[in-house]
C-alpha cells in the first residue's frame, strides 16, 4: 500500500506564487477544505521543488511567472525528479507559449486566475487522482490554435494507428472538443475510471504525449 493510502485520504498541496497578497489567502482558503492540506507555500520554482523534496506532496498549485525559476522550469523538473506529484497551473496568463510550454513541461491542469475556489480545489483533486482539467478559457485557446494548425499547408500530420476501438476514437473526438474526463464519463455514461483506461490506451497505441497533443490529432484526423 502507498505511504499516501496508509496515512490520510487528505491531498497534500504546495501552493507557489510570487505575490504573497495571493499565495496567502488561496493557501489559507484552500486550507478550508476537509480533504486539501496545505503543506508548505513558495514564492519561486525553487522553493516549490525544496518544499516537494522534504515531502511528500501531492498536488502543486503552480504559478508561471515567479522570479529565481520560472512555473514551467519548475514543472519539468518535478515532473524528471518527481513524476507521482501533480501540477496543476494557476495563472494569469493564457497565450499559446504559457499554456504549451505548461503542458508540454508536465502539468496536468491549467486553470487562469478567474478560477473560483470550486474550481481550483476541483483541479486538485482531479490531479491527485491522475485526470486533466483544463479551464474553458483555455481548452478554447487550444483549439484555435490546434485548429490553425491542422489547416494551415504543409505535411499531413500523423495518421491514427488502425487498431484504435470505436470507444477510443469517440474519446478522443471529445478531447478534441474540449471535454475534461468527467464531461466525456458524463457524455457516455460511463465511469471516470473507465475513461482514463481508454485514454491511456489511446496516448499508447497513438504516441500521444499529453492532452495538448491529444486535441492537435483529433482535429488532425476530423474527429473534432
Amino acid at each position: 500500500m502507498s505511504e499516501r493510502a496508509e496515512s490520510t485520504a487528505r491531498l497534500r498541496v504546495v501552493v507557489a506564487d510570487d505575490q504573497a497578497a495571493v499565495r496567502e489567502p488561496l493557501a489559507a482558503v484552500l486550507g478550508l477544505a476537509e480533504d486539501i492540506d496545505v503543506v508548505a507555500a513558495a514564492a519561486d520554482g525553487g522553493e516549490v521543488l525544496a518544499a516537494v523534496a522534504a515531502g511528500p506532496v501531492d498536488v502543486v498549485l503552480m504559478d508561471l511567472r515567479m522570479p529565481v525559476m520560472d512555473g514551467i522550469e519548475a514543472t519539468r523538473r518535478l515532473t524528471e525528479e518527481h513524476p507521482e506529484v501533480a501540477v496543476v497551473v494557476l495563472t494569469t496568463f493564457a497565450d499559446d507559449e504559457s499554456i504549451l510550454g505548461a503542458l508540454g513541461a508536465g502539468a496536468r491542469g491549467y486553470l487562469t486566475k478567474n478560477a473560483g475556489r470550486q474550481d481550483i480545489t476541483r483541479a486538485i483533486r482531479a490531479a491527485g487522482a491522475g485526470q486533466s482539467v483544463l479551464d474553458r478559457e483555455v481548452q478554447n485557446r487550444l483549439l484555435a490554435t490546434a485548429r490553425a494548425k491542422a489547416s494551415a499547408p504543409g505535411p499531413a500530420g500523423r495518421p491514427l494507428p488502425d487498431d484504435l476501438t470505436p470507444r477510443e476514437r469517440e474519446v478522443l473526438a471529445l478531447i478534441g472538443q474540449g471535454l475534461s474526463n468527467r464531461g466525456i464519463a458524463e457524455k457516455l455514461f460511463i465511469s471516470e475510471a473507465t475513461v482514463k483506461t481508454h485514454i491511456n490506451n489511446l496516448f499508447a497505441k497513438s504516441h500521444i504525449r499529453d492532452r495538448a497533443d491529444a486535441v492537435r490529432r483529433a482535429i488532425g484526423a476530423g474527429l473534432a
